[in-house]
């Protein structure tokens, strides 16, 4: 057991620092000589770096060190802790990684910008990724969601739009248009690869099958698709009839063919389906290849 806790407490070590390398190796390597201004401290390191000619990253160990101690006053030790180590780790690493990132910026110049907007969308994903998977954070914009959470009881995924919102607002007013949409674009293109790496690649749905007729579904759930299903109790909520619901994961290829054959069995079968990103145990996995 104690040396289950330890490998984990090693890989989420790892995860954590390749993610911080990877995240400062991309504003060294792409958002600081582009202006791609649109996330955090980073963000408005790149702006007032316009603006004031201020050294971005000189801002950026100011604001990380002046969040720190907010979040050590207003937040306490235990919300704090986990974001000491990122808070110092993230600004050395932008240091470490800029005679890398000149390096290999000769490599990763491109004419045409889209290119250069989707690697700096899929580095930032992955790297965020990793972080996050690690349990850890790098301080900065984590604090500022948690500090609008706790005192204008706003979400911290709201927090987080609202922040990267003006930093948005602010790349486009002191750069151009041009660059403002750019960086939208790589916080958006940035999120989808960001669940990649958190959640893993969909390859499977998950039914829920409410339906008339379910001894033709379940014989056709175990015959036809070679699946397992489990049976969940109901009550309708406007009507109070007590009926059963079907749940079945399916993998992605039988997808169609799975809806197509609840339709023909029930026409008036209710069903939701939903993406499933990892599946355990079940008695028929050795029929699920999709399961591994």
């Amino acid at each position: 057991m104690d040396e289950n806790i330890d490998r984990k407490i090693i890989f989420q070590g790892i995860f954590f620092v390749l993610g911080v390398f990877l995240l400062a190796l991309n504003y060294n390597l792409f958002l600081l000589p582009n202006n791609f201004a649109f996330a955090g401290m980073s963000g408005f390191a790149i702006i007032v770096h316009k603006i004031t000619g201020f050294n971005p990253t000189a801002f950026i160990y100011i604001a990380n060190f002046t969040l720190l101690i907010i979040s050590f006053i207003f937040l306490g030790w235990e919300k704090t802790k986990k974001t000491i180590v990122g808070t110092i780790l993230y600004p050395m690493m932008i240091t470490f990684t800029l005679p890398i990132a000149k390096l290999l910026s000769k490599s990763f110049t491109f004419e045409e910008m889209i290119i250069t907007v989707i690697l700096t969308a899929l580095l930032y994903g992955i790297s965020n990724g990793l972080i996050y998977k690690s349990g850890y954070t790098t301080g900065g914009n984590d604090v500022l969601m948690q500090l609008m959470n706790k005192y204008f009881k706003i979400s911290e995924s709201k927090g987080l739009l609202l922040v990267n919102g003006i930093v948005i607002l602010g790349c486009t007013l002191a750069f151009s248009i041009e660059l403002g949409i750019y960086s939208l674009l790589i916080m958006a293109i940035s999120t989808i690869f960001l669940e990649k790496v958190l959640y893993g690649v969909s390859d499977s749905k998950l039914f829920y099958v409410f339906t008339r007729k379910p001894r033709a579904l379940k014989k056709a759930i175990l015959e036809e698709f070679e699946s397992g299903f489990t049976i969940l109790p109901t009550k309708g909520g406007y009507s109070h009839t007590r009926g059963s619901l079907l749940m079945v994961v399916i993998s992605n290829r039988d997808y169609y063919k799975f809806k197509t054959k609840i339709l023909e069995i029930d026409p008036s079968a209710f069903f939701i389906i939903d993406d499933c990103y990892e599946v355990n145990g079940g008695v028929k996995r050795s029929n699920l290849p999709f399961i591994e």
